[in-house]
């Protein structure tokens, strides 16, 4: 069922790589929802060519651009804008990567060069996209940037790694420009705390698959699946949320607020573990 929620608003939505990425549910929500868009990624992720089937379907626009350069991103907001006829009511950052732990670099040994390419990819690029954005003035007053993180950020999880600190970062991120450019224009900035899915990026982390079952046993209401996280960012688009920013929702069906469920205790016991 759609609601209209997102009708005559514009858009950029980085991120969508294939059908199993967040973004990609997002970017069909928001089409569904009455919003026009334009999807980038960087050159390299266009490669795989999925996302001009996304294009397609939603009627939208594809703009090559590498989200850590300032120049990149400079000319996707303006001819975004161009494209759409105006500034924009939202954007989507839905953007993660890092390279120790796609080579299961150990956290105590990692490569810091990497480290500095996981925070700039996941992390910096958020700030890189709010300032480019506000200097071209391309959000409208009012208008709402929300990104994706995880609960990594303030717990520890053995295999995030490196991961752990850039969602840290961007959170930090979110508050900080959140303020500023509260103050200077209205601007919303949130971020999502979502639950482990099973996306194309999640799925290279070490014991994604235990990490997943561990997750929905724990969870009252089970994981949150990425449609579920298009719903929110739906709601966080819209005029329905206009007083919220600068906040971590946590989309994950509980999980953040458990320390152990009995499922887990029964699983432990049938297992023989607890002898």
């Amino acid at each position: 069922m759609t609601h209209n929620l997102l009708k005559d608003k514009r858009g950029i939505i980085f991120g969508a790589l294939d059908e199993y990425s967040i973004a990609w549910k997002v970017a069909q929500k928001a089409n569904e929802e009455g919003a026009q868009f334009v999807l980038s990624n960087s050159p390299i992720a266009l490669r795989k060519k999925d996302i001009y089937e996304l294009a397609k379907q939603s009627n939208s626009q594809v703009i090559a651009a590498d989200i850590t350069e300032v120049s990149d991103l400079e000319d996707l907001f303006e001819e975004s804008m161009q494209i759409l006829g105006g500034k924009l009511d939202f954007v989507l950052h839905s953007v993660g990567m890092s390279p120790n732990v796609r080579k299961n670099i150990p956290y105590t040994e990692l490569d810091y060069n990497y480290f500095f390419k996981t925070l700039d990819v996941s992390a910096i690029s958020l700030h890189k996209v709010l300032s480019v954005a506000k200097r071209l003035d391309a959000i409208k007053e009012w208008g709402s940037v929300v990104t994706l993180s995880y609960i990594a950020s303030q717990r520890v999880f053995s295999s995030y790694s490196d991961m752990a600190q850039a969602k840290a970062m961007l959170e930090s991120i979110v508050r900080q420009f959140g303020y500023h450019y509260g103050v200077a224009k209205n601007v919303r900035i949130n971020s999502v705390s979502q639950s482990p899915t099973r996306t194309t990026a999640g799925v290279g982390v070490s014991g994604f698959n235990a990490f997943l079952n561990y997750a929905d046993a724990m969870s009252p209401l089970g994981n949150a699946d990425s449609e579920s996280c298009a719903n929110i960012c739906m709601f966080l688009f819209s005029d329905l949320s206009k007083m919220l920013t600068m906040q971590n929702l946590f989309n994950d069906g509980g999980f953040s607020s458990m320390g152990i469920s009995n499922k887990l205790i029964n699983q432990y016991i049938d297992c023989g573990c607890a002898e």
